[in-house]
């Protein structure tokens, strides 16, 4: 053979299969469907999971987040040992009339999230304050026990 040229065989041609195109296609939506959703981390069934700003400022650490016309009575904290929960429920209910049409329109929402802290901290002087739509949690550190010496006999 010459000028870098093969022989054509038989078996090597590989056969169209239609419907391995169709699992590949199936696979690309699905990879791409998969990307949409790890870009967007706002809502997770149903239920919205606000962005959260997590800081260790020293003897405290500090959690912030977005809940956009949430009530204070309607959030719940929960903290155990180094994770915190933070839920909350808002519903708005607003009505109009025009030219003898009443509308009447009802939402609600729920926001959700439990993170994992840097840090084991303690409820005891735990401060929350939710000002304009912004939570911000300030959760003192645990204290390390203090080393006790076992004397051998």
């Amino acid at each position: 053979m010459r000028f870098g040229l093969t022989r054509w065989n038989p078996t090597r041609v590989a056969r169209w299969d239609p419907f391995d195109e169709m699992r590949q296609m199936q696979t690309q939506i699905n990879d791409m469907i998969k990307e949409m959703s790890l870009e967007e981390k706002w809502s997770e069934s149903g239920t919205l999971a606000p962005l959260v700003d997590v800081k260790d400022e020293g003897n405290n650490i500090t959690v912030t987040t977005d809940l956009p016309g949430v009530d204070k009575k309607d959030v719940d904290i929960d903290i155990r040992d180094n994770v915190i929960g933070i839920t909350a429920k808002c519903g708005r209910e607003s009505e109009s009339a025009d030219e003898g049409y009443t509308r009447r329109e009802r939402t609600y929402s729920m926001f959700s999230r439990t993170l994992t802290l840097p840090a084991a901290v303690t409820s005891e002087g735990a401060k929350a304050k939710l000002e304009n739509g912004v939570l911000t949690v300030t959760l003192p550190k645990q204290q390390p026990e203090e080393k006790q010496k076992i004397m051998i006999e």
